[in-house]
């Protein structure tokens, strides 16, 4: 399957042109296991002696995947589920 075949299977249409809510939900997934791959990337570098606070990341932002078009993350953004904070970040907004 080529890399463009793939893309077409995780972003799908309605027919009014708008995303389905499938491919919006594939896209927060993929956001959120981001944003958790880059938490424990950070605390794994957090110290590493017996006196270290095992302290969590303070991370809140990251840039979205790229396996999914800018138009999604606008969608998500306009919904409300994510939030721009500039520099190309997302954020998650809690509800």
């Amino acid at each position: 399957m080529h890399e463009r075949d793939s893309a077409k299977q995780l972003v799908e249409r309605n027919e009014d042109g708008s995303f389905t809510k499938e491919t919006l939900k594939r896209a927060m997934k993929a956001y959120r296991k981001r944003l958790k791959l880059a938490r424990l990337d950070e605390e794994s570098r957090l110290g590493h002696d017996a006196t270290s606070k095992g302290e969590h990341s303070k991370i809140v932002a990251v840039r979205p995947p790229e396996q999914y078009p800018k138009e999604v993350w606008d969608q998500l953004v306009v919904l409300g589920r994510l939030r721009d904070i500039g520099h190309g970040l997302l954020e998650i907004v809690e509800v």
